[in-house]
């Protein structure tokens, strides 16, 4: 090299040097003045300008909850799924591994615990150390100020906010080092470093040193040992060049800078610092894939999320809320039973396959809890062939699918009904193959239904029959239960269907003559909620995913009581369990599909073949499953000439639906209580009836006594805006003088001394509603009044 090269060469470091120098006196001086006096310019930087950018920077450097990965757990405590923004896992510096904590300080700022906000010797010795290197060796940034630019990065909730956290400027430099300083004053050196320690990232989608400790070596992060911690310190330097899974030579390379370093301050001996370097990197990658579409129940686990972002209590609105699970740091206990999500999946998906122009799915729920223990459909959740997004197996606001008519599964509701009201089941009706009804003839809750027509309905096998309520059940009659429903009425099934869980709509389009023959769509984890209902002996339970929410150190922050009441006399619970049992056997269910203890349940098919229906339960679970055609768009089809299982096939809810059901069942039943029906206590069940005594006034002490004499048992649910004095009971549900069954709960409610506002007046809609029942009753009623079984 010749010499005049050699003295420009070196008169540009001499330049640069100065450069840094000058740098350098001016921070020191900003320091001193307390970051608030004007100083001479620098590097083109007018004095009054720099003075008043100085003077426009905040005080204080508001640190935010770092974004934390979400785990959900099935009932034992198992994972099913991880949720996440960032990959993080936020533990105190008390969970570090001591040697981790100190080869991070030694490699990014050794005299940590001695300097300020600001290390004026180690940044002049880095500046030049990396001058002399023509490159980056050592940082010159103290920790606190990496703590600062981490933090303002991840807080950043725009481009320009992004960019500004990250542009290259004296004006940024500045600024971070007043929020350093800040920092600082209000915090201990110990809390800024467990925070930095928890904030940075350490490549391959690991945020904070837990779950980079748990991805690249499957250890926590106080189990860390020297060379797993000095590669891990090397990598924040920049974790891109130094990911380990993408470049383990460089990674190598620089583990060796920080064991030299480490050894250098005498943190270690050389001869650990050698012994460690000849050692490899040792890698146990654990990927911790996230989001349900990586979850191993992948529709329970998104139903798991729709059901919780519509918990006021995780934040004032969906958003809030999705924010909180995505990096909130929960741990979710949900319901689900593997055990039971592996035997809904195997049915369902060896029966229905997931190419086809069908979907088959099936829900399993808990008597008396509610609990959601199993969701399955054939396809998986994608966008891909054989793919979707709509969750088949729950209500529209959590799936996004509508649900299919469910068919004859409704003529439970209506049978019930006739129970209840006291109709002895061996009551006897004629019902012909078709028979003409005057709609207008049909009961509804304020009158009778609004039409003028003349329906026909027909039953399924062309034959007429004479039947009780035994016997038209398990023969599924069409024209038996809808004269059974004109004796019933349509308000009550109607009202019933919706108290045991079915969204079914507005009652001027469903509570029609068709009612029992299934004309509302339905998901299956509505009808095995309702259905669960009866084997819970008329305790009907809301459908609840989850059992509780905790912090990442386990403490409990919201837990999910069952939420049950009784909406059916078990009596008359009992006597639906007695009728349905016959069904088993009463529509074809084939003997090989009877899980092995008593089970009771109602088939059903739609009109046009769109779906078929089985729901049934044993007394401890139950299950929908239902097989419905679909459109390559997702909307409802027949299922006439569509491959099903790999086969065309004649379908029908005892063929198509039950074996379904019945897979999932004969699995599940090896690991079910042998637990049995209550038998009823006669044909006639409304002679056993009690009358719910009328409580309200009383005091809750008083009022439990005779109502426990009584022989209910009693629940309470809670204040109530009330005229009654505070403290006694405003009402029950069941209300006073209706009739349950002795060991029904009656849940009593106490006033809060406030008296309800008075009610809205009704709105006069000049009979509209009226000429509209009609028109939708006569649709639903061709619809569905000649297939339905």
């Amino acid at each position: 090299m010749s010499s005049s090269r050699t003295d420009g060469l070196s008169a540009a470091k001499v330049v640069s040097h100065l450069g840094v120098m000058l740098l350098v006196s001016a921070v020191l001086g900003v320091v001193v003045s307390g970051l608030a006096i004007p100083f001479a310019g620098v590097l083109g930087f007018a004095a009054r300008n720099m003075s008043e950018s100085i003077d426009e920077l905040p005080q204080e450097l508001e640190t935010e909850l770092l974004p934390q990965r979400t785990e959900i757990l099935d009932r034992t405590g198992d994972p099913i799924a991880t949720i996440y923004d960032e990959n993080r896992v936020i533990v105190p510096l008390r969970q570090v591994s001591r040697i981790m904590v100190k080869a991070m300080v030694s490699i990014e700022d050794y005299r940590f615990y001695q300097h300020g906000a600001l290390d004026v010797k180690g940044t002049i010795r880095a500046l030049f150390t990396n001058q002399a290197a023509d490159g980056v060796v050592q940082g010159g940034s103290s920790i606190t100020q990496q703590l600062v630019k981490l933090t303002l990065l991840n807080q950043a909730n725009t481009k320009a906010e992004r960019e500004a956290a990250t542009d290259d400027t004296y004006a940024r430099k500045l600024r971070e080092l007043r929020y350093a300083i800040a920092l600082e004053k209000k915090y201990s050196k110990d809390w800024i470093l467990e925070r930095y320690l928890n904030t940075a990232y350490f490549g391959d989608g690991a945020h904070g040193i837990q779950a980079a400790a748990q991805h690249y070596f499957n250890v926590n992060a106080k189990e860390l040992n020297l060379r797993q911690s000095a590669m891990l310190a090397g990598i924040v330097q920049s974790p891109g060049a130094f990911d380990p899974t993408n470049n383990p030579d460089r990674s190598r390379e620089r583990r060796n800078v920080v064991l030299d370093r480490m050894a250098e301050l005498s943190v270690i001996t050389d001869r650990q610092a050698e012994k460690a370097k000849e050692r490899p990197l040792g890698l146990d990658v654990q990927k911790k894939e996230h989001g349900c579409i990586n979850s191993t129940a992948q529709f329970f686990c998104e139903y798991v999320i729709a059901w919780l972002k519509q918990d006021p209590a995780l934040g004032d609105n969906p958003r809030e809320r999705w924010r909180l699970i995505e990096n909130g740091g929960l741990t979710i206990t949900t319901s689900i039973d593997m055990r039971m999500q592996t035997a809904a999946e195997d049915a369902v998906t060896s029966r229905v396959f997931p190419h086809e122009d069908v979907i088959g799915a099936l829900a399993l729920v808990e008597p008396g809890t509610g609990a959601v223990k199993a969701l399955a459909q054939s396809r998986e959740l994608g966008k891909g062939p054989g793919q979707t997004f709509l969750n088949y197996t729950v209500p529209k606001e959590y799936g996004k699918a509508n649900g299919f008519q469910p068919g004859s599964t409704f003529k439970t509701f209506v049978l019930a009904t006739a129970i209840n009201q006291g109709i002895p089941l061996t009551t006897t009706i004629t019902a012909p193959a078709v028979r003409n009804f005057d709609l207008g003839d049909f009961p509804v809750c304020d009158g009778y239904y609004a039409s003028s027509e003349i329906e026909d309905f027909k039953n399924y096998d062309d034959t007429s029959h004479t039947a009780n309520l035994y016997t038209g059940t398990q023969l599924s009659i069409n024209t038996f239960f809808i004269e059974l429903v004109k004796r019933t009425g349509l308000c009550e099934p109607y009202k019933l269907a919706e108290r045991l869980g079915v969204r079914i709509g507005a009652p001027e389009d469903f509570m029609v003559p068709s009612f029992p023959l299934g004309v509302a769509d339905a998901s299956p984890l509505e009808m095995a909620e309702a259905y669960a209902t009866f084997a819970a002996r008329g305790k009907h339970c809301d459908s609840i995913p989850v059992t509780k929410i905790e912090d990442n150190q386990g403490n409990l922050l919201k837990k999910y009581e069952p939420r049950c009441t009784q909406e059916l006399p078990s009596p008359v619970a009992d006597a639906v369990n007695d009728v349905l049992e016959g069904v088993v056997s009463g529509t074809g269910f084939a003997a090989e599909q009877y899980p092995g203890q008593q089970a009771a349940g109602k088939t059903g098919t739609t009109s046009d073949n769109q779906a078929v229906w089985f729901s049934g339960y044993t007394p401890n679970l139950a299950g929908a499953a239902t097989v419905a055609g679909i459109t390559p768009a997702g909307e409802p089809s027949t299922l006439d000439g569509k491959l099903i299982g790999g086969y065309y096939q004649d379908t029908s809810g005892s063929g198509t639906a039950a074996p379904i059901w019945g897979d999932a069942f004969k699995a599940i039943a090896p690991f079910l209580e042998d637990e049995t029906f209550v038998e009823p206590s006669g044909e006639d069940v409304a002679g056993v009836l009690v009358p719910v005594p009328d409580v309200a006034g009383q005091s809750e002490d008083s009022a439990t006594a005779e109502l426990e004499a009584a022989g209910f048992s009693v629940a309470n649910g809670g204040f109530v805006d009330s005229g009654y004095a505070q403290g006694t009971v405003a009402y029950t549900s069941p209300a006073a003088y209706s009739e349950f069954g002795s060991g029904d709960t009656v849940t009593i409610y106490i006033s809060d001394g406030t008296p309800p506002p008075p009610p809205r007046p009704p709105r006069n809609n000049n009979g509209d509603g009226g000429n509209g029942n009609g028109g939708n009753g006569n649709g639903n009623g061709n619809g569905n009044g000649n297939g339905n079984r």
